[in-house]
């Protein structure tokens, strides 16, 4: 047996409890691995909340989690790892665990901490396909909502690489890290459109909504086109035309290896504000939804 967390209900951090539970056995195809670091993402809190039970119905007990990295100890028949590798990946099954199950596992190179390498996945490609989805190319400007958070902060990175002028929006306490990335900062809050035309008085070309913070309305009309902006944390999307992303694995197979080798080389940063054993991932939860995090939260069994 080992350990799991699970929550059996929806409702606050609290539902969230260490479970005893047999390791799971991979499939075809499949590795199973270790853990040794499990990345907590914005959208875990919003299922365990019951805020996405009509998009993703959950079968309890659900053992929460999208990300994971850590050490191959079974393979499935098929699957191109050998025991023992390093690999991270998005897991099948939960990552709140001492053991999850991987599909598409990418090699963990040494340079890259276990927490890098658990925290890179979802926030990674999910910035990745966002700035895809939106054509925004070098020489236009780029505005990105929630620019500090684990998704807008490597959308930033992966813009200012590509030569886009980027403008983001943050908190008072964020505008000196996401100055240092290249980009030009702005205080959020009311005020914000006027803050940004100055700051951009040739105007906006695509607007990425990380927030969620209720800007939609705004961002279409600093851009004139609401199929210019998308969002990715804004339920109202439809209301104002614009286009809500959600995550898809990567046909390709080849943006995470990608991701994964430029943090590895040093140009893709992915800043890990605390780690927390398993036990406590109902605190890591309560300390996100209080806004209390400057980058990412990561389990550690």
């Amino acid at each position: 047996m080992s350990t799991a967390i699970t929550f059996s209900e929806y409702g606050a951090p609290e539902v969230l409890r260490p479970t005893e539970v047999t390791p799971p056995e991979p499939g075809p195809g499949q590795v199973r691995i270790r853990v040794r670091a499990a990345s907590v993402n914005p959208l875990d809190l919003k299922i365990r909340s019951g805020l996405m039970a009509k998009a993703v119905p959950a079968r309890f007990p659900v053992t929460p989690g999208l990300d994971a990295a850590g050490v191959v100890d079974a393979v499935g028949e098929g699957a191109d790892v050998t025991v023992g590798g390093e690999v991270l990946g998005a897991t099948l099954g939960g990552s709140y665990a001492e053991y999850a199950l991987l599909e598409r596992p990418v090699a963990k190179p040494a340079a890259l901490s276990w927490e890098v390498a658990a925290s890179l996945v979802t926030v990674g490609q999910t910035a990745h396909r966002v700035l895809g989805q939106l054509g925004v190319e070098a020489g236009q400007t780029l505005l990105i909502h929630g620019a500090a958070g684990s998704v807008g902060f490597i959308a930033v990175q992966l813009a200012v690489a590509r030569g886009i002028t980027v403008v983001g929006t943050v908190g008072e306490k964020d505008i000196e890290r996401v100055t240092a990335l290249g980009a030009t900062a702005v205080r959020y809050g009311d005020g914000w459109p006027e803050r940004v035309k100055a700051t951009a008085p040739d105007g906006v070309d695509f607007v990425f909504d990380a927030s969620g913070a209720g800007v939609l309305a705004d961002s279409v009309a600093l851009t004139g086109d609401a199929a210019k902006v998308i969002t990715i944390a804004d339920m109202s999307a439809q209301q104002h035309g614009v286009r809500f992303s959600v995550g898809a694995p990567d046909p390709s197979g080849q943006v995470l290896p990608e991701l994964v080798q430029l943090a590895a080389a040093g140009r893709l940063t992915v800043p890990i504000w605390r780690t927390y054993p398993l036990a406590q991932a109902a605190q890591a939860h309560a300390d996100l939804e209080a806004h209390r995090n400057q980058g990412k939260a990561v389990l550690v069994p």
